[in-house]
């Protein structure tokens, strides 16, 4: 028994001495793909800016960002010491150096058979977004070689070999079933397809040079204002006591699941590359359902609104205006501490939720495997 417990001994050490002996990743450059919770202006670039108070608690000005401030891909390039991601789609003023960033709001995996205006899904799905990321690989080198000021704002040629591919993805899927008014075991039945989806753009990405990935799941959207505005159509039974929509969640775990079977496939699939599958589910859910505990009030209540049980208003969103005898008045207004707020409009997250839900994914802890953002790059295994 003193040999076995020896023998384990030694083999924790030597796991332990082969983590800590791998230096932190030197990430140089960052590439996001996702929704709107990591779209840093491609919508806006796209189909008109999101209007003031967006970016009000750290830009002090609208900054593409669906929130107050920033989001967690921000969070994650500051903690590498590189900028914020500007959108692919952004034109001007743009410096892709370090990186940059395809995901646009409302964006999902699968293409939607509809339009932007008809629904509110971008155009630019996940394909879509792999797509631009092989153009900007090709024309950026092209650009690069020329020399000149293009030295300036286009990334080395090895940095797409080095750099993070983030994914946050996948929620906007789900939510298109229920909109479309498809039952919970509907949705639930094209999750496979939607995860085939995803896999053909992660193995777009690796055949690019991608290697490490770090994959987010989806979050607990059956605690989000605008669902449960839009489809008010649970029974007591249906609540859970953090007044959340239970059938929602119970999808978004099952896409979860099936999600990191999915990326431990990839995993075996693509022997070069380095996957994180991080749960956010779970640090968001704890925050909404223990929000009095971590210092925060109303964790369904949107900051940024108009009227209604959840301050939303699908007509009236954050910023929207009225004309009231010829004079244009702000109804979507801020609330007055968006600090002490998780939700900022009914859909996402303010800057405190999003960095609350960052400083919790940055060890690691919520990671399989369990490592930590700066040594994603590392395999965990015995040599």
């Amino acid at each position: 028994m003193k040999l076995l417990f020896l023998l384990l001994h030694l083999l924790l050490l030597h796991n332990v001495s082969l983590t800590m002996s791998s230096s932190p990743c030197e990430f140089p450059a960052i590439f996001n793909f996702g929704d709107s919770n990591s779209d840093t202006g491609g919508l806006s670039a796209a189909f008109g800016p999101a209007p003031p108070p967006n970016g009000e608690t750290f830009f002090g000005r609208p900054a593409g960002r669906y929130s107050d401030g920033r989001l967690i891909i921000d969070f994650i390039a500051q903690s590498f010491g590189l900028p914020h991601l500007n959108a692919y789609l952004d034109s001007v003023g743009t410096n892709f150096t370090h990186g940059a960033n395809f995901a646009t709001a409302g964006s999902t995996i699968r293409p939607q058979n509809t339009t932007l205006f008809q629904s509110g899904y971008s155009p630019f799905s996940l394909d879509v977004q792999t797509w631009q990321f092989t153009q900007f690989k090709s024309r950026s080198k092209f650009a690069y070689d020329q020399g000149g000021v293009y030295k300036g704002l286009l990334p080395e040629e090895d940095y797409f070999a080095k750099a993070l591919y983030t994914f946050d993805i996948g929620q906007n899927d789900l939510t298109a079933g229920y909109f479309l008014d498809m039952s919970t075991e509907q949705v639930k039945a094209y999750i496979p397809d939607v995860l085939e989806k995803f896999t053909i753009a992660v193995e777009s990405v690796y055949g690019q040079g991608g290697r490490a990935f770090w994959i987010h799941n989806t979050g607990p959207f059956g605690c989000l204002p605008y669902i449960l505005d839009n489809l008010h159509i649970l029974s007591g039974s249906e609540v859970d006591r953090a007044g959340c929509g239970s059938p929602f969640n119970d999808v978004a775990k099952s896409f979860n699941a099936k999600l990191k079977e999915t990326v431990a496939r990839l995993q075996k699939a693509l022997p070069l590359a380095v996957f994180t599958y991080v749960d956010v589910y779970s640090i968001k859910y704890d925050l909404i359902s223990q929000a009095k505990n971590h210092g925060f009030g109303d964790p369904l209540m949107a900051c940024c609104g108009h009227g209604g049980r959840y301050n939303y208003n699908k007509h009236h969103g954050c910023g929207s205006k009225i004309t009231v005898n010829g004079t244009e008045l702000v109804i979507g207004k801020s609330c007055e501490e968006p600090l002490k707020r998780i939700n900022w409009d009914g859909i996402h997250y303010t800057e405190t939720g999003n960095k609350w839900v960052f400083d919790r994914i940055v060890g690691g802890a919520y990671s399989d495997p369990p490592v930590p953002l700066s040594m994603a790059c590392h395999r965990q295994q015995p040599e």
